[in-house]
């Protein structure tokens, strides 16, 4: 098994040490709904990206069940 071959003085320690500093997060904002995002990703709710659609798995369902569920309760509404 190797052995570390010399000692890791204070000075390497902080050189080492100075790219450990957090950067600053850059937002780029949405061309169609004007929301912020983070880059090369798409924005909340965006149906397309770069002129790609989105595919959302279980999107079809989630939009039948709100419908039903809407219906419900207009018809209750109305009686």
């Amino acid at each position: 098994m190797g052995l570390p071959g010399h000692r890791r003085t204070s000075s390497d320690k902080r050189r080492r040490a100075s790219h450990f500093a957090l950067k600053q997060t850059t937002i780029t904002t949405d061309k169609d709904n004007n929301q912020e995002h983070l880059p090369h990703r798409a924005a909340p709710g965006a149906t397309s990206y770069r002129g790609h659609t989105i595919h959302v798995k279980g999107q079809e369902k989630k939009l039948e069940k709100m419908l039903k569920t809407s219906k419900k309760s207009t018809t209750k509404t109305d009686e």
